[in-house]
């Protein structure tokens, strides 16, 4: 048997480890982003201020619903992974999925072009996916997941025929089944969300299914 030394150990401690949670079956990788340049760059589409890159994370705050979208097309068929963590226990980690690539919050009403994941959402009360209008009552939900402050979280987030699973650590957290769902060249784009929490984001991948 091989021993580690301590040395080994340490890094081994320090070292940001790839997780493997998601079980998709057979994917491309089609984006990734680290977040550890100086600036977003051609990639994203900003709608307006509070995004930022800050220590290898892409830092969200006060974003108040306009998105920052990716600008690469996606197919139908699709999983979207990445880590996030929240700054405080409001929680609010938001992202949009299946929309147009360019449409933000022009009032203090904002409904949305694609599906919305929305984890600890409402003051920490509530997690749901929803279709367009978060508000509305075309949405799933729950009560019982809650986001911790501080907690790094892995998200994998499955769409495949008009079914969304949403994964949390590996554990299957909800799943949308939309009889007419969200297709076309309108319905392209991913985004990270917000209103005020500030929530930090890393390690993005995106597969085409």
């Amino acid at each position: 048997m091989h021993r580690l030394t301590p040395l080994v150990l340490l890094v081994l401690a320090c070292e940001e480890l790839p997780r493997t949670y998601s079980s998709a079956g057979p994917a491309q990788l089609l984006f990734a982003d680290r977040f550890d340049g100086a600036e977003l760059g051609p990639s994203w589409k900003s709608t307006g201020p509070g995004a930022r890159l800050e220590g290898g994370e892409l830092v969200v705050e006060g974003l108040r619903n306009h998105p920052l979208w990716l600008t690469l097309p996606l197919p139908d068929n699709v999983r979207v992974e990445f880590d996030a963590r929240a700054a405080t226990d409001e929680g609010d980690i938001k992202i949009e999925l299946a929309g147009d690539g360019k449409s933000f919050a022009r009032s203090a009403s904002y409904t949305a072009t694609g599906y919305v994941i929305i984890f600890g959402g409402w003051n920490n009360s509530t997690s749901a996916i929803v279709r367009r209008d978060e508000h509305g009552g075309d949405r799933k939900t729950t009560q019982a997941l809650k986001v911790e402050a501080g907690k790094r979280y892995h998200f994998a987030i499955t769409r495949r025929d008009g079914a969304i699973q949403w994964e949390l650590d590996g554990q299957e957290a909800l799943v949308y089944d939309d009889p007419e769902p969200l297709t076309g060249p309108a319905q392209r784009h991913f985004a990270f969300g917000g209103w005020e929490a500030k929530v930090a984001f890393d390690n993005l991948e995106v597969f085409a299914l």
